[in-house]
């Protein structure tokens, strides 16, 4: 999910609406973020796992990814039994790999990965997620280069 580009026309507040939900006090003006190209009519929320549901698909021990209606309510304040997650990030839309794709281009170095960090997932500050992303491996974008990768092509632009 892409969790650094928060859509320009839509808040959490309107898509609420849109789905007939009224939202709690401090909600409605949370950020939509594009997730990806794939499925782009479809929303999906990556949370903390304080929060979980029948829908909810665990991703490591901390955090959750959960596609329902059920979450949006939560979060939205309507259910006065569940309590909406800590911290989530609601996105349009997901990117996408087909079968062994991504390990392959994690075993062709075409990827900087780490261990999942709430702060950046859910600090709010997406202007320059990626250097800070690269900040907390201990590199800058400055070091990179594209001899660090075999699999990235010459006209491919670094990311």
């Amino acid at each position: 999910v892409v969790i650094n580009k928060p859509l320009a026309d839509i808040e959490l507040g309107d898509l609420l609406e849109q789905l007939s939900i009224d939202p709690r006090q401090g909600a409605s003006g949370d950020p939509v973020f594009y997730g990806g190209p794939v499925q782009t009519d479809r929303g999906l929320v990556v949370h903390t796992l304080d929060y979980t549901s029948s829908q909810t698909m665990p991703v490591g021990e901390r955090f959750g990814v959960t596609a329902s209606k059920e979450i949006l309510v939560d979060i939205g304040g309507m259910n006065p039994v569940r309590q909406p997650p800590a911290q989530y990030l609601l996105a349009i839309g997901h990117a996408g790999w087909g079968p062994g794709q991504l390990e392959n281009e994690i075993s062709l170095n075409s990827w900087c990965h780490s261990e999942a960090d709430a702060a950046l997932i859910f600090g709010g500050d997406n202007k320059d997620l990626w250097g800070a992303a690269l900040k907390s491996l201990g590199v800058t974008g400055a070091m990179l280069s594209p001899e660090w990768s075999t699999a990235r092509p010459d006209d491919a632009p670094l990311n």
